[in-house]
């Protein structure tokens, strides 16, 4: 019988044959003022680090390739400090017989033995101080999204949660994934009409509760000891049901993926007549910080430089402080490897509340990758909300700073009645902008980094 290709992968990670060609770097050590390219120290805010992170990874435990095991020590080889495992949950909750069915791995995903054996291989490659490995689940709605689930004891599925085949979303999913059963043309205003219709939002509720439950209550326990994020928004046609809001929810539900792979999803849809995600998400009062992530389902985990990745800003490298950080919303996205970046807006940090009414804001930006980078022509964004894409309410070139010149700093007047958060946007003008881009962000370049949002309050 021919061996699969799967099978080679699987054979090879086991003994670490795949990561023999991979060596360890400066930036696999410990966090500190180390010699690397760029400082890990914050010139805004001294005395938090920069952690570099991917938070969204799959392996052979749902439809990836290779052994949970080669993706950790791949992570930390590529010279990450955190990163999260997060296979798909889809249907393979409590089914007799899936945890010894290998081969419907991609179809059921999570199981209960898998679930047992990913925290136990976290737990074996967690390194207080140097590396934090992280188990996670991808609840994978085909309809309503993905959200991932960080740091809980418990786990469920969309079968259990109502998320398999219902919600809104259906018509849409329906027309492209069941041969077309609907008639062209039928799909779209099926799927208006649901996105229209009162129940709108109410098929993420049955998920929700899970979220808000304690990991000890009968039958399928609860999330209430983790944390949560929006995965490619957009993607799937439901939203998140539209991002309908769950106020018990929204300290814990601390992001939503801005790269995802090579993508920005700001522009998911958009050309399609659907509005931006990132503005959706904001706008209807979650308060989320944007996330990068590589999702990388082969055996390249870590290494492509142009797919999404993290930095989180954390007091010292456990699990603890990067979950301290994540709900902080202390972190930026980025799709560059070595990128440090850290913002604020009248003294307050990015991904913080900030009181203001209307009146000029004084941004800051510390932003560096190394010599290679000082005096580099950027573009800086500031995004409020907007009907269909965020607008953009002022752009400022800037060049990068070397290490000895102040951090880049300008103001920009601010009004709380456009919307109740602002993002910075940093482009490269010499890089084309993303083909979905129209108007002013068709002519600033492509995107390179987000700041988490600051949050709108009104003044004391």
């Amino acid at each position: 019988m021919p061996v699969t290709r799967r099978e080679i992968l699987k054979a090879g990670t086991a003994a670490g044959a795949l990561l023999i060609a991979k060596p360890f770097g400066a930036l696999a050590q410990g966090l500190g003022p180390r010699p690397f390219e760029t400082s890990r120290a914050s010139r805004l805010f001294p005395g938090t680090w920069l952690a570099h992170a991917d938070l969204h990874n799959h392996t052979l435990m749902s439809d990836g390739d290779g052994t949970p095991e080669a993706a950790f020590a791949s992570l930390r080889s590529a010279g990450l400090d955190v990163a999260a495992l997060t296979d798909h949950a889809t249907i393979g909750m409590d089914i007799p017989g899936m945890s010894s069915c290998g081969e419907c791995a991609s179809l059921t995903g999570m199981n209960e033995t898998k679930w047992a054996q990913a925290g136990e291989i976290a737990d074996s490659h967690y390194e207080p101080e140097r590396f934090v490995a992280i188990r996670g689940f991808e609840w994978s709605s085909p309809t309503l999204g993905h959200v991932n689930v960080w740091f809980s004891e418990k786990w469920v599925d969309p079968l259990h949660t109502a998320g398999v085949s219902t919600g809104e979303g259906i018509g849409q999913f329906l027309h492209t994934e069941s041969d077309k059963t609907f008639p062209s043309g039928l799909s779209e205003p099926l799927d208006a009409f649901i996105r229209m219709a009162p129940t709108s939002g109410t098929t993420m509720q049955p998920f929700y509760e899970w979220l808000k439950s304690n990991p000890d209550t009968p039958v399928l326990g609860g999330g209430l000891d983790g944390i949560a994020g929006f995965n490619h928004p957009g993607r799937e046609t439901g939203r998140f049901g539209y991002f309908s809001f769950e106020p018990d929810l929204r300290d814990r539900l601390v992001s939503c993926e801005v790269f995802n792979r090579t993508e920005d999803y700001l522009f998911e849809g958009t050309d399609q007549g659907v509005g931006s995600p990132i503005n959706e998400c904001l706008n209807a009062g979650w308060k989320v910080g944007l996330l990068g992530v590589t999702d990388e389902h082969g055996t390249d985990w870590g290494y492509p430089d142009g797919k999404g990745r993290t930095g989180l800003w954390v007091n010292s490298l456990t699990r603890d402080d990067v979950r301290e950080a994540l709900l902080a919303r202390r972190f930026f996205s980025t799709r560059l490897k070595g990128l440090r970046l850290d913002a604020s807006a009248n003294g307050v940090r990015m991904g913080s509340e900030l009181a203001h009414g209307s009146g000029p804001v004084t941004f800051k930006l510390d932003i560096d990758r190394g010599r290679q980078w000082w005096g580099r022509r950027l573009n800086v964004q500031v995004l409020q909300s907007g009907t269909h894409m965020p607008e953009i309410i002022a752009n400022h070139e800037i060049r990068v700073p070397t290490g000895g010149q102040p951090v880049v700093a300008f103001t920009t007047p601010v009004d709380a009645i456009n919307g109740g958060w602002v993002v910075l946007r940093v482009t490269d003008p010499s890089e084309p902008a993303d083909e979905r881009a129209t108007g002013s962000f068709a002519s600033l370049g492509n995107a390179v980094a987000y700041a988490s949002p600051f949050f709108l309050v009104p003044p004391a």
